[in-house]
């Protein structure tokens, strides 16, 4: 069973952070019975296989209670009907209507709602609920990009300039800050995870990027699709959304605030006979010198104190069988055949670390710092 948790900043740090009256407000309402105390936690769209996931994660999550799911075609049945495999969440409450859920009961949201319907959601939501969007509604920066690939005008401009993009290891400080986080894309964490660091340093060139990626089956929802089905999937691979897939723009996006240059990916995606995995090969063009080594090298550095990220030592193959249920990353570094140029792999579980774990990640960053700033707060005031 995968685990999901974040590092418990120093009290040094917590001092530099000066909590806030506001702060203290908000930590006090949820902690101040002690440190039994949980965040109460609604999952909006809890019937697909994100918020599935989510359950999954928080049901052994000693700070996270679910008090509230939703999914209108399910409502009215018990989780264990909908998901009966899931033994290990059978004290969470039954499916409802998002219109009848009890915002005075929730301090958080995970919202697992399909692309294009969470912006008048989550516009509405009362501002005191820390939010957590699994769709691609607030990755993108620009509403009018945002609008050229997802093939509508974006409903909620003014909360998208709130949201902080949420790629966990990339974008921490600003995560514990943030009231709503943009949940990365599957493929989109598993290219920028190990290129993103690479780019930054100028270890390879913004140029002339590759990108093979495959994805698990259930990476395109629960919903039942022609193309999805076993008999349409099984003994056979395939690439889709050529040229036009909707995370190439949000690739784009990381890599050019990495290196601070408009970036241009080739990138193709392809559907595998399983259900869950995914593995992106990145090709790359070598920067000012530099050797497979030591991109691995720069890798191994910016990852060595993450819970969740490893880099392979040489000569080593990162699989999805690896990571299967679990929140890691594994990433390999290979010296290409052709002269100046890279491979590297990465492997994720698209539901998990491309999913649902890194949201718990993005939320247990916020509400555990601030569970530990109220512990100093009161330490200091005793």
């Amino acid at each position: 069973m995968a685990t999901v948790a974040s590092k418990c900043p120093s009290a040094a740090a917590a001092r530099a952070a000066r909590p806030t009256r506001a702060l203290r407000a908000r930590v006090q309402c949820r902690a101040q019975a002690g440190a039994g105390e949980q965040v109460r936690v609604a999952v909006l769209g809890a019937s697909g296989y994100t918020g599935e996931e989510v359950v999954r994660l928080l049901a052994l999550h000693p700070n996270f209670k679910v008090t509230t799911l939703t999914g209108d075609r399910q409502a009215g049945k018990p989780f264990s009907e909908v998901f009966p495999h899931l033994l290990t969440a059978r004290d969470v409450p039954p499916l409802i209507k998002i219109e009848d859920v009890a915002w005075d009961n929730v301090d958080a949201v995970f919202c697992c709602l399909p692309h294009a319907t969470t912006q008048e959601t989550l516009a509405s939501l009362p501002t005191h609920v820390k939010v957590v969007d699994l769709s691609a509604d607030f990755r993108l920066r620009n509403v009018d990009t945002y609008a050229e690939w997802y093939g509508g005008e974006h409903k909620a401009p003014e909360l998208q300039k709130e949201a902080v993009y949420g790629l966990t290891e990339l974008h921490r400080e600003a995560v514990k800050k943030a009231r709503v986080v943009a949940n990365p894309g599957c493929y989109p964490t598993s290219v920028q995870l190990p290129l993103v660091p690479l780019l930054a340093a100028g270890l390879i060139s913004h140029e002339d990027i590759i990108i093979d990626a495959k994805s698990g089956v259930s990476g395109a929802g629960r919903s039942a699709k022609q193309n999805l089905i076993y008999s349409e999937v099984t003994e056979g691979i395939n690439a889709y959304s050529v040229t036009r897939h909707r995370h190439m723009p949000e690739i784009e996006q990381g890599l050019a605030d990495a290196c601070g240059k408009d970036v241009r990916v080739s990138f193709t995606p392809h559907l595998m006979p399983m259900t869950r995995g995914m593995e992106s090969a990145c090709y790359v063009k070598l920067a000012n010198g530099a050797t497979a080594a030591d991109l691995r090298k720069h890798l191994q550095e910016q990852y060595q104190d993450e819970t969740f990220v490893h880099v392979l030592p040489a000569g080593q193959v990162p699989q999805t069988h690896h990571v299967r249920g679990s929140n890691h990353c594994l990433i390999g570094v290979f010296e290409d055949r052709i002269p100046g140029r890279a491979i590297v792999l990465a492997v994720i579980d698209n539901l998990v670390k491309g999913a649902s774990g890194q949201a718990v990640q993005s939320m247990n960053i916020h509400f555990l710092l601030m569970l530990y700033l109220f512990r100093l707060i009161f330490r200091r005031s005793d």
